[in-house]
């Protein structure tokens, strides 16, 4: 665990050159807009520890798949979010000196950045090696209000003594990931030069052929005068370049200002011309109208997102950077897109989508933006349902079974790890439970009649022909699974699969018969699409009826699996801290054998089906499952604090919080350098909002169950729920309801139920 993030409210800042710590530096003050995105890579040149990254969402590359030995069923290749143009390079020369960090005498430096309006700062003293001292200060913008712009202004001062400069401010297109599996290169140039100004260059991804345009134009000045530049090319790689004399307290500056548009989102044809176009109108812009537009951008968002705490500045920071990062990574504009567990921050995972989107990251956007934004969410996996058909045809299943897959940019499964990609299947049922969580929050019935209900059968069918009948158990089973608990392979029985399943199968029964109330010919015409008939509805019911659930009648908990308790049943407390993470320290073969929890696995099936159990079935899971479980997921502590507010053990809801929202922030688990852990992040939100405040929806109304943390002095928030907006802030001995719409909502405020007419 690292400890150096200055604590602030509003802003992430670094004071100090902590070289060994600069690519979690490079992870934490990630900037993007929800199209792209980048890394905090520094725009000069750097020899020392550094990943570099720049993203552009929904461009990827088919990287072919590394495995020893091939299965049938292997997807051939991995899907990943690749390196992308770099257009924030400089090369800076003081005194014929190249300026790099790594071979300086760092005076001071900070990195800072700020949240409330959407910036990454940084400035820093150097002495050069030559005797030169410097002073640098940038300032980033990945344009909210414009996503396909960016812009950069960078200022070099020499503090001692008149120098020589020259700056070449480059732009290149043939970037490479640290991740590729064959060092192979993942662009073909196609085109670079410059027409008025504007340089460009324009690459094309190998196999899956996206055309990218980047179009950039710099601003070189010295005391705001304007300074002429030589233009030179080479391939993917364009420039230009000043030489010129400064004396000292002299002000150079850049600015650097981008367009980058593709073929995902436009014709091929027209990239030119909306190239041009988007940067003339970003170029009209003074700096400091581009930092005002920036700040109402964020400031509207903020206005419905913010989570307002007072008394504890760590965890305020902390929730703003997670809800922060969440936003910057998706907007909800597009439903092609989705959430990659790493965002714009860094190669790992490849930035493509996993179950983790519809069960974590789907009640934030619910609660916190339009209902077209969870939604679109949701028509990405429709979209996606032919592929998840095939997918699992290519298993051996049939009749329109749909397996969706464990990773994936376009559909197709890309994950070739067989313990998840063919056994971790529970990820069909939190995609069904997306469903029916957004319907049940809007009260949007017509997603499910229009999209949900064809996705549902699909899946229903799947978990119909994966469960197999037992004679000795005269029950149906499900063999060979990894449930959440990746700590555990191969297992029969995972309670978690098993029960999200059953409740699948119903909960599908449930919507075909709503929809044959409320609309028959549609539901005909949808049976006679995917070729339906009652036989299976008679099956389904059978299944539904006989599904087996692992139990342990002494202890009177649900069995995280066949076999669990012939594990030696030791707790987290017994290790060893050295021996922390285990998944850094031990071996794979002591992991499957040791009785350690990666995440929360049966008391994932209590959150999401708390309504099933009572409270003393809850806590007795709860007690004895949270102390076997190691949290070496970034998913896992956000369930536990919420179980842990219901459960009234505030102290445990509390600890959990601060390990979910500062698990980035403080590197919990030594893992940040390879990027932010996105999804994760809307876990830090659910923790406050349905943890804390123990906000849920019953019988179609919004209910709250608060608490708050003995040193915060209020927290405060705001939901949109069926098209009410209301703001709720907590306090010690008090609370606050306003109703920021124009129609009253009925709500149950800690078990009283009362109304909240619209505020005046």
């Amino acid at each position: 665990m690292k400890n150096y993030i200055v604590h602030d409210e509003w802003n992430i800042i670094e004071e100090g050159f902590r070289p060994a710590y600069n690519e979690v530096s490079e992870s934490l003050f990630s900037i993007g807009n929800g199209r792209m995105g980048q890394r905090a890579n520094f725009e000069e040149d750097y020899s020392g520890k550094t990943l570099s990254g720049s993203y552009l969402a929904g461009i990827y590359y088919p990287d072919k798949t590394r495995v020893g030995w091939w299965k049938n069923g292997y997807p051939e290749y991995f899907a990943k979010v690749i390196n992308a143009v770099n257009w924030i390079g400089l090369h800076v020369k003081i005194n014929d000196e190249l300026l790099d960090l790594a071979n300086c005498d760092v005076r001071s430096f900070q990195r800072r950045l700020d949240m409330k309006n959407g910036l990454l700062i940084r400035s820093f003293d150097a002495k050069l090696q030559n005797g030169t001292e410097v002073r640098i200060e940038s300032t980033r913008i990945f344009h909210l209000f414009q996503s396909e712009t960016a812009s950069l202004k960078y200022t070099i001062q020499v503090l001692n003594q008149q120098a020589s400069l020259q700056v070449v401010s480059y732009m290149e297109g043939d970037v490479v990931n640290r991740d590729s599996n064959y060092d192979e290169h993942f662009w073909s140039f196609i085109s670079s030069g410059s027409l008025n100004s504007q340089l460009h260059v324009t690459m094309k991804t190998k196999k899956t052929d996206f055309i990218v345009r980047a179009d950039l134009v710099n601003n070189f000045t010295i005391n705001d005068g304007a300074i002429e530049s030589e233009l030179s090319k080479e391939g993917s790689c364009i420039s230009e370049t000043v030489a010129v004399s400064v004396g000292i307290n002299d002000v150079f500056s850049i600015e650097k200002r981008v367009s980058i548009v593709s073929s995902q989102n436009h014709a091929a044809a027209e990239l030119m011309s909306l190239g041009k176009a988007n940067l003339e109108n970003i170029s009209s812009l003074s700096y400091q109208e581009i930092r005002n537009k920036q700040a109402l951008a964020w400031g509207n968002f903020w206005n419905e997102s913010d989570i307002q705490i007072t008394g504890d500045i760590a965890a305020q920071q902390a929730i703003r950077f997670n809800i922060f990062q969440l936003y910057q990574t998706y907007t909800g504009e597009d439903s092609r897109l989705n959430i990659g567990p790493k965002g714009f921050t860094g190669e790992k995972y490849g930035g493509v989508t996993y179950w983790d989107t519809e069960a974590y990251c789907v009640p934030f956007y619910l609660a916190t933006q339009p209902a077209d934004v969870a939604r679109n969410l949701l028509l990405y996996r429709y979209q996606h349902l032919d592929k998840a058909i095939e997918n699992a045809t290519k298993l051996g299943f049939s009749n329109g079974a749909a397996l969706y897959p464990m990773v994936t940019m376009n559909g197709e499964e890309c994950h070739n790890e067989w313990e998840i990609t063919f056994e971790e299947i529970h990820r069909n049922g939190a995609i069904a439970f997306a469903i029916y969580n957004y319907q049940r929050y809007t009260g949007d019935w017509s997603y499910i009649e229009n999209y949900g209900l064809e996705v549902l059968i699909a899946i229903s069918r799947f978990w119909a022909q994966r469960v197999n009948w037992s004679a000795e158990k005269e029950k149906y089973v499900i063999l060979g699974v990894t449930g959440p608990n990746e700590y555990e392979n191969n297992v029969n029985n995972n309670w978690y699969t098993n029960t999200i399943a059953g409740w699948c199968l119903k909960y599908t029964l449930e919507s075909i018969l709503t929809l044959k109330d409320s609309n028959h010919t549609k539901l005909i015409c949808l049976f006679e699409k995917v070729g339906f008939n009652n036989e299976e509805s008679v099956q389904w019911q059978h299944v539904i009826d006989y599904l087996y659930y692992p139990i342990d009648t002494e202890l009177d908990i649900f069995l995280q699996q066949d076999g669990y308790l012939d594990k030696e049943q030791v707790l987290v407390s017994d290790l060893l801290e050295k021996e922390r993470p285990i998944n850094q320290k031990w071996s794979w073969d002591r992991i499957l054998r040791s009785c350690f929890i990666k995440q929360a696995d049966v008391l994932q099936g209590l959150y999401f089906f708390e309504d099933q159990y009572d409270l003393e079935t809850i806590r007795r899971n709860y007690d004895f499952y949270e102390p076997r479980t190691v949290h070496e997921s970034s998913l896992s502590p956000c369930v536990h604090a919420i179980l842990a507010s219901k459960l009234g053990n505030k102290a445990k809801a509390y600890e959990f919080y601060l390990r979910t929202a500062r698990l980035d922030l403080d590197d919990y688990n030594n893992d940040t350098e390879d990027g932010l852990h996105i999804t994760s992040m809307a876990g830090s939100w659910m923790s406050i909002v349905e943890g804390f405040a123990g906000m849920r929806v019953k019988d179609n109304t919004l209910s709250f169950q608060t608490f708050i943390p003995k040193t915060w002095e209020s927290y405060a928030f705001h939901v949109q729920f069926r098209g009410v907006k209301l703001f709720v802030k907590i306090k010690q001995d008090d609370f606050e309801l306003i109703n920021k719409s124009n129609q009253e909502i009925s709500v149950i405020f800690n078990g009283e139920a009362g109304t909240v007419k619209p505020c005046a």
